[in-house]
């Protein structure tokens, strides 16, 4: 059982001892943002559209009634009224008060493709949508790159700033056994350890900006960000763009083609059939009605041709209209690629520019380094003053600061670039 218990505290350790990567920040993010969530919301939408649409080929089924008062309606001329009646048939004619109760069926036969037009436009919509999408969650991953790279950065430092309170934390406890053997001044140890203490402040204010900025990313994420792994390198081809925002000038363009096939299916004839049929009073028969006024069942079914001749009026503005559109959305894609290929050349150029401090700064760190040691061997000979000793320590802290920013900003660099060019 202990065993057990061992082996689980182990595992609970060696998870949270996990170091984030750049990528499993990435696409926690991706899956934490609430965007996430309108891709299902658009699907459904998309489908009840297009459902909707096709719904369209079914009957249309009218129920209608109604009660009329009429002042005048169709009667028997008196001469021919008074021959009936000398025959003894009474013609009354018809009743001012009409009812019925009736149904008006159209079934479509040929549509001149509206109805296929107008689901391939939702559908395009859809897919506009999800790639519009597709876009904000992508966009995701340069503010998580400015988090994270900031987060390594504040690392850093707070370890720079470490050694630096090691070092004076060193050289205090040095001048502390030198102002009792009396080869130190008391000012000079003091002003040892305002330096350290100085540094503790700075420190402490390193790590208030560092657990903001870790509660920051771990909200963004949706989990836990406690340790980041520093990213390698990385080399990116710039002969490629797969940025999801082409993708969407394309869909925007191909929107244009079918609402251009939607404006020509308007420009067709309509073919359908109907039928109406109706129970009320007067009839088709109207001088049976005229006779017997009585309630009875009529219809008529037929074929009709419609042709919406007004259609050729706008039909020359409205697909000059979605011409404009298309080149809108071309001239968006070029303006598009113009801006990632500035920001590839700047990226490029700063990684190049990064790359060559980097290697300078191993050199400066080196000889600032041995100056330090240098320094640290006179004060404990009396030769320089404890002023000098402190110059000499910021200026190593400095160089080696440099070389953690131009680190941090070199990766950065690359990274943006995979960025610019989605790889």
């Amino acid at each position: 059982m202990g065993k057990r218990i061992l082996t689980f505290i182990i595992i609970i350790l060696a998870v949270s001892a996990h170091a984030q990567t750049l990528e499993e920040c990435q696409q926690a993010a991706e899956k934490n943002y609430p965007v996430v969530k309108r891709y299902d919301l658009i699907g459904r939408t998309t489908e009840l559209t297009v459902s909707n649409l096709q719904k369209e080929w079914l009957p249309r089924i009218t129920a209608s009634a109604q009660a009329t008062y009429q002042n005048a309606v169709a009667a028997w001329p008196e001469s021919i009224k008074s021959v009936y009646q000398r025959m003894g048939l009474d013609m009354k004619g018809l009743k001012k008060d009409q009812y019925k109760v009736g149904i008006d069926v159209q079934q479509t036969l040929y549509d001149g493709g509206v109805i296929s037009s107008q689901k391939r436009i939702a559908r395009q919509e859809g897919k506009l949508q999800e790639v519009q999408n597709d876009v904000n969650q992508y966009q995701l991953r340069q503010r998580v790159n400015e988090m994270y790279f900031s987060l390594l950065l504040l690392n850093e430092q707070i370890r720079l700033n470490d050694d630096v309170k090691a070092l004076l934390l060193s050289s205090e406890k040095k001048l502390a056994a030198m102002v009792k053997g009396g080869t130190a001044a008391t000012s000079d140890y003091e002003n040892v350890m305002a330096e350290r203490l100085g540094a503790e402040q700075q420190n402490s204010s390193l790590k208030a900006q560092q657990q903001m900025l870790q509660r920051l990313l771990s909200v963004f994420c949706g989990m836990e960000v406690n340790h980041l792994q520093k990213p390698k390198p990385v080399e990116v081809s710039t002969t490629t763009n797969n940025r999801p925002e082409l993708s969407m000038f394309d869909c925007q363009i191909k929107l244009v083609e079918a609402k251009e096939k939607a404006l020509n299916a308007r420009l067709m004839p309509k073919l359908g059939l109907f039928a109406q049929g109706y129970y009320g009073y007067p009839g088709y028969n109207i001088f049976e009605d005229m006779m017997d006024r009585k309630w009875t069942l009529n219809g008529i079914v037929g074929i009709k041709m419609s042709w919406d001749l007004s259609a050729f009026y706008t039909h020359k503005n409205d697909r000059e209209r979605l011409n404009m559109e298309r080149k809108m959305a071309e001239n968006a894609r070029e303006v598009f690629l113009f801006n990632s290929r500035l920001d590839e050349i700047q990226h490029t150029e700063d990684v190049d520019r990064y790359q060559k401090m980097v290697q300078a700064d191993e050199e400066i760190i080196t000889l600032r380094t041995n100056v330090r040691k240098a320094a640290e061997s006179k004060l404990a000979h009396g030769i320089i003053d404890v002023n000098s000793l402190l110059r000499e320590i910021n200026n190593e802290n400095a160089a080696k600061a440099q070389q953690a920013i131009h680190e941090i900003d070199m990766l950065k660099e690359m990274y943006n670039l995979k960025y610019t060019n989605n790889e």
